[in-house]
């Protein structure tokens, strides 16, 4: 596995690449959005670390903007020392994958390396689809049977979620802890409450649903 680091704090930068190497995956280290971009463009990478606020034409929000343009999908996880909930916000909606605040444990951030490389390839796509249900992860659209579909925020989290993980049965705590906000007090029912939400806007005007009970586990959603 090989992993791009943009990072302009050169001591946080080295410490990341130490701790990768050690990890067995192969780190390449550039110290603005300029070069991120040129590597990340040019490169075969499984992975990218990018910090928001790096120098270049590019700060770490534009990059990434640019990369999901440019049709590369890999998974980025966003570094930053900004940690309100609406910069989390920003910083997902730019189409990075995850959002780390400054300062973090190693520990974690390699915790979240491993769970964003588990993703198969094939669901990191622009397009997530499920049957006749298409999200689209840059333009928020949702679609079924042709029929345009509006889901809040957070129904939109929920379902892009459950595709990218199709198939796969989740538990409520799997999913308050992927959706949710770190800080969010978030009790069980919630995600029940939201689960309704979504089938009554995705399953109830159509032919057959496609979010399912898992007995005595949680949710998921299959195509027939």
């Amino acid at each position: 596995m090989r992993i791009l680091i943009v990072e302009d704090e050169h001591k946080i930068a080295r410490a990341l690449g130490r701790a990768l190497e050690q990890e067995s995956y192969a780190v390449d280290i550039v110290y603005d959005g300029d070069e991120g971009y040129a590597m990340a463009t040019t490169e075969p990478y499984d992975l990218a670390i990018i910090d928001r606020m790096i120098p270049g034409e590019y700060d770490g929000i534009a990059l990434v903007k640019e990369l999901r343009a440019q049709k590369i999908h890999m998974p980025i996880l966003l570094l930053t020392a900004l940690g309100t909930s609406a910069d989390k916000a920003k910083g997902l909606d730019s189409g990075a994958d995850d959002y780390l605040v400054k300062p973090f444990a190693l520990e974690e951030l390699l915790a979240r390396v491993r769970a964003l490389l588990r993703r198969p390839t094939e669901q990191q796509s622009v397009i997530l689809t499920a049957g006749d249900l298409s999200l689209d992860t840059t333009t928020f659209k949702v679609t079924r049977a042709g029929k345009e579909i509006s889901l809040t925020s957070k129904e939109f989290a929920l379902l892009e979620f459950l595709l990218r993980n199709q198939g796969r049965p989740l538990s409520k705590e799997t999913i308050i802890s992927h959706v949710w906000d770190y800080e969010a007090d978030v009790l069980l029912n919630t995600v029940e409450v939201y689960i309704k939400y979504l089938r009554n806007k995705v399953d109830a005007p159509f032919s057959y649903p496609l979010i399912q009970t898992a007995r005595g586990f949680g949710y998921k959603i299959e195509a027939k």
